[in-house]
This record gives structure tokens, C-alpha cells and sequence, in this order.
């Protein structure tokens, strides 16, 4: 079986992270930039980065309503901190009007930005996570968390008493940035679902 050609949302984040760690995994990653390129890959991947900046982008470059389309239609993603928030069905604090982040409605969640507060609030940890062997080093930079979730959605992973990562059918998201630690697990088994 040939590797799952697998996105990268590339408007705006920390895209060449996630190509290096989808490559590691086993998939043929990508760029996404453009309807041809969201319209080719069997899964895609939504960067770390600021979500309302990648909301204003999916707008200008014609995606937001294309990728609302496929992920409908139940095309595996999996989205790490902003793309953990731009997953969700439901943002608290979601920018300025006219400005804010916008819901992709992928998961059924309730997510809050920068939840565990401003860049200076940053902090790494090791958590436990379901579906993985052992603890996972999680790097949280002005990371969410989900405030709600519905009956359908698994919860992989908390910090503290906060939930942190997240599954839905083929839909993975993570508050934490797994792309910046050199632990391909979590890429492994977003790869692994698509495969399914």
C-alpha cells in the first residue's frame, strides 16, 4: 500500500515541523495553499500558529468553505494548537469582530484560546495519552483548552484537570505541539487513522 498523501494547511504556522514529522511517520506530505492541493490529499494537518491569522487567510486564498466542505464529507485531520482551535464547533474569545477565529466544525468541542495565557505563560510537561505507550513531552505555547466536549468525542490526553487532546472519528487535535519534540508518536497515529 503506497503512503497517505497528507497536507499541510500552509497559510501560516509552523508548517515545515509537521512535514519533517509526517514524513518520519510514513505518509507523503505536502503543502496546502491552494483548492487543487486541499482537493488532492487523503488527510491534512492544521498547524500551530494564530488562529484568527489563519482564519483571515483561509478567506483571502478561497479554502475556508472548500475545507469546511471536506472535512464534512470525513476527511482525516489532525490540528495542533491553533489548529486544535480552528477544529472546533465552538471558540470562546475568538478574536475581534471581523478579525476572529473561525470554527471549522470538525470536532464537537468547545475550545478556549490562549486558555493557559500569554507567550511568557508557556510551559512544557510530560502527560499520559491515550493510545500511546508512554507519556508524551507536550509543548504548550499560548495553547487552548476544551471546555466541552460531546458524547462522540474521545478524550485523549489532560493537563491538569484541563483536557489538552482530543479525538473524533478520524479528526485527532492536540493543545501542545508534538511537531517540536522529536516524538513521532502522535503523527504515527494521525497516519494510522487515515490508513484505517
Amino acid at each position: 500500500m503506497s503512503a497517505p498523501r497528507v497536507g499541510v494547511l500552509a497559510l501560516q504556522g509552523d508548517t515545515r515541523e509537521h512535514l519533517a514529522a509526517l514524513r518520519a511517520a510514513g505518509a507523503d506530505p505536502i503543502t496546502v495553499r491552494r483548492r487543487a492541493e486541499l482537493d488532492s490529499v487523503d488527510g491534512l494537518v492544521i498547524p500551530g500558529g494564530e488562529s484568527t491569522a489563519m482564519s483571515h487567510l483561509l478567506r483571502e486564498f478561497e479554502l475556508l468553505e472548500p475545507l469546511r466542505a471536506r472535512l464534512a464529507d470525513g476527511m482525516p485531520a489532525y490540528g495542533s494548537c491553533a489548529g486544535m482551535i480552528l477544529l472546533a464547533s465552538e471558540i470562546l474569545d475568538a478574536g475581534a469582530p471581523g478579525r476572529e477565529a473561525v470554527p471549522l466544525g470538525a470536532i464537537d468541542m468547545t475550545v478556549r484560546r490562549n486558555a493557559f495565557g500569554r507567550q511568557v505563560d508557556s510551559f512544557e510537561g510530560d502527560i499520559d495519552f491515550t493510545g500511546v505507550d508512554s507519556q508524551v513531552h507536550a509543548v504548550f505555547i499560548r495553547a487552548p483548552w476544551v471546555e466541552r466536549v460531546g458524547e462522540s468525542v474521545q478524550v485523549l490526553a489532560r493537563a491538569g484537570e484541563h483536557i489538552v487532546a482530543v479525538r473524533q472519528g478520524k479528526v485527532l487535535a492536540t493543545a501542545f505541539h508534538p511537531e517540536m519534540t522529536g516524538d513521532r508518536r502522535i503523527h504515527h497515529l494521525f497516519v494510522n487513522l487515515i490508513s484505517e
